[in-house]
């Protein structure tokens, strides 16, 4: 687990954390630009109870770093159609009460602000952040042992299962081959029986021929008797 000072020193360690920009408003509440998007050094400073000259100093010292997070430094015209914009969105006592600087502005966004709280060593509220984050770390990395050994233990039970598989192997085969042997009496059974039933067909045919010669031979008995007795 990576302390506070590694994540003072390592920028790597710093870029691993980038995404986590929830962890601010845990610690406390940032006061955006009307906009809801930036920051300016005021802002900062305010968030981390220091000077506006100590953020300004360590931006100094990591502007590449910062800008890669997203701190943009508007000038000229970018600068001149940003503050029109802030003004329209102002809800100070008017207009003119809006903060314009002259020549530059340096605007951070949430994502730069924690980039802040990872460098930034005088700061309580700094130090608070960075507690955060390494504590959420933490949970995090003992979430993934905890669901390693779940995952140990599925596999044995897995493996147990293919085991007992393996040995069902034979049964299951000796099991399939009788039920063919059954499926082939069934099929010889069915023909047996259908057989049957074609011979009890022909016999009932027989017999409804006898019937009827039988009621000839009757008739021809009867007339022969009415004959000689009369």
């Amino acid at each position: 687990m990576p302390t506070e000072v590694a994540l003072l020193e390592s920028q790597a360690l710093r870029v691993e954390q980038m995404g986590r920009v929830e962890v601010l408003d845990k610690v406390k509440s940032l006061a955006m630009l009307p906009d809801g998007i930036h920051l300016r050094a005021e802002e900062v400073a305010r968030y981390f109870e220091v000077s506006t000259t100590s953020v300004r100093r360590l931006t100094d010292r990591h502007l590449n770093e910062l800008v890669s997070n997203g701190m943009k430094v508007l000038r000229g015209a970018d600068l001149q159609s940003f503050h029109s914009d802030m003004v329209s969105l102002w809800k100070g006592e008017g207009p003119e009460s809006y903060p314009q600087a002259a020549t530059q502005l340096r605007l951070y966004t949430r994502r730069t602000v924690l980039n802040v709280a990872m460098l930034l060593r005088d700061s309580d509220i700094a130090r608070s952040v960075r507690t955060h984050l390494l504590d959420a770390e933490e949970d995090l990395r003992a979430s993934y042992v905890s669901l390693d050994r779940r995952v140990t233990r599925i596999e044995g039970c897995l493996a147990g299962v293919g085991s007992a598989l393996q040995e069902l192997g034979p049964v299951l085969g000796r099991m399939s081959g009788r039920l063919d042997s059954l499926d082939r009496k069934l099929d010889a059974t069915h023909q047996a029986v259908g057989s049957i039933s074609l011979r009890l067909t022909d016999v009932s045919h027989d017999v409804i021929r006898l019937d009827a010669r039988m009621d000839e031979l009757s008739h021809l008995l009867r007339d022969l008797g009415r004959r000689t007795n009369g």
